[in-house]
C-alpha cells in the first residue's frame, strides 16, 4: 500500500517540477530580451503668451513643444507598457512562487501523508506487538494460575493424606488400647478364673486329705486292731518295706510322666511344682490338681497336661494285688513333686 501512494504522488509531482522548470527559463529569456529605454526627458512647461501677431520664431517654438509633448506620451506609454510587462513578469513570478510554495505544500503534504502512514504502520505494529504480549501476558497468567491450582490442588490433597492418616492411627491406636484392655481383661479372667480353680482345688485336697486322715485313721484303728498281737519290729519292717516300695513306684509314675512332658518355654532349673494323683487299682489315673505351684503358670499346666496324657499306669495294678492295703495307703492319693531337671531326661 505505501509503495502503490508513492507512485500515485510521484506523477503530479514530476509534473509539477515541470512546469515550474519552463516558468523559470520563461522569465529568464523575457528577461534578457527586454529593451532598453532612455531617461525620460523632463516636461518643458511654457506658459503661452497671447500675441497679437505670431513670429516665425513664436511658431516655430510651439512646433517644438507639440513634438516634445508627442515624445512625452510616447515615452510615457512606452513607461505604462514596461509597467504593465513588469506587473506581468512579477505576476508570473508570484505565481510561480504560489505554484512553487503549492509544490512544496503537496510534497509536505504527501511527506505528511506517507509520515502518516509509516505511523499508522508503526502504531499498527505496535497494536500487535501490543496485542501478541497481551496475549503471552494472559496465557502466563493462565499458567500460572493453573499452576497455583494445581499446587492448591496437591497440598490439599497432602493435607487429606496426612488428616486420614492421622485417622487411621487414631484407629489404630484405638484398636491397639482395646486389644490391651480386652486382654487384660482376659489375663484378669484367667487369674481369677486361676485363683478360684485353686480355690477349688485346695478345699478339694483339703477335702480329699481330711477324707484320706479319716481312712488312714481308720484303716490305722483297723490295722492296730488285726496286729494287735505283732511286735513293734514287724511294723518297722512293714514300714520299710512300704517306704522302699513307694520310691521305686515314685521313679515308674516320673518316667511315665516324663515322656509325656513338653518343656515350656518359661520353664526354668529350680521350679518346683507338687501334685496331687488319683489312681484306682488299676492304675488308671482319674485325677491330678496342684497343690503348690512353682510360681510359673506354664510349667504347672505342663506337668498336669503330662500326668493326664500318661492316662494309666500299669504297674499299679501288680502292687494293688500284692499289697491292696500299701496301694491305698500310699497310692489310691499319691502327692509328687516335678522339677524340670527331673522331667527333662
Amino acid at each position: 500500500m505505501v509503495e502503490s501512494n508513492k507512485e500515485r504522488l510521484g506523477a503530479p509531482l514530476i509534473k509539477a517540477l515541470g512546469i515550474h522548470l519552463l516558468v523559470a527559463m520563461l522569465l529568464f529569456v523575457s528577461f534578457s530580451k527586454a529593451p532598453e529605454f532612455e531617461p525620460a526627458k523632463p516636461i518643458v512647461q511654457a506658459t503661452l503668451v497671447q500675441l497679437n501677431s505670431k513670429s516665425p520664431a513664436t511658431t516655430q517654438t510651439e512646433q517644438r513643444i507639440a513634438g516634445e509633448a508627442e515624445r512625452t506620451a510616447a515615452q510615457r506609454h512606452e513607461a505604462e507598457e514596461l509597467a504593465k510587462e513588469q506587473q506581468k513578469r512579477q505576476q508570473e513570478q508570484e505565481a510561480a512562487r504560489a505554484a512553487e510554495q503549492q509544490r512544496q505544500a503537496e510534497q509536505q503534504r504527501q511527506a505528511e501523508q506517507r509520515e502518516a502512514a509509516a505511523a499508522a504502520e508503526r502504531a499498527a505494529q505496535e497494536q500487535k506487538a501490543a496485542e501478541e504480549r497481551r496475549q503471552a501476558e494472559q496465557v502466563e497468567r493462565q499458567k500460572a494460575e493453573e499452576a497455583r491450582r494445581a499446587e492448591a490442588a496437591r497440598r490439599l490433597a497432602e493435607e487429606e493424606a496426612k488428616k486420614k492418616a492421622a485417622e487411621e492411627e487414631a484407629q489404630r491406636k484405638a484398636a491397639e488400647e482395646a486389644r490391651k484392655r480386652e486382654e487384660e481383661a482376659r489375663r484378669r479372667a484367667a487369674e481369677e478364673a486361676k485363683r478360684k480353680q485353686e480355690a477349688e482345688a485346695k478345699a478339694e485336697a483339703e477335702r480329699v486329705a481330711r477324707l484320706q486322715r479319716e481312712q488312714e485313721e481308720a484303716r490305722a484303728r483297723a490295722l492296730a486292731d488285726l496286729l494287735a498281737e505283732e511286735t513293734q519290729y514287724q511294723r518297722a519292717q512293714a514300714d520299710q518295706i512300704g517306704d522302699q516300695v513307694a520310691a521305686s513306684y515314685d521313679d515308674v509314675i516320673r518316667r511315665y510322666v516324663s515322656e509325656q512332658w513338653r518343656r515350656p518355654p518359661t520353664a526354668r532349673n529350680g521350679m518346683v511344682v507338687e501334685v496331687r494323683i488319683s489312681m484306682l487299682p488299676t492304675g488308671d489315673i482319674t485325677d491330678v490338681v496342684v497343690l503348690r505351684s512353682s510360681g510359673d503358670v506354664g510349667f504347672d499346666q505342663s506337668a498336669v497336661q503330662a500326668v493326664r496324657n500318661v492316662g494309666r499306669i500299669p504297674e499299679m495294678q501288680q502292687l494293688s494285688r500284692e499289697n491292696p492295703a500299701a496301694f491305698d495307703r500310699m497310692y489310691r492319693q499319691r502327692t509328687l513333686r516335678f522339677k524340670p531337671e527331673d522331667l527333662d531326661f
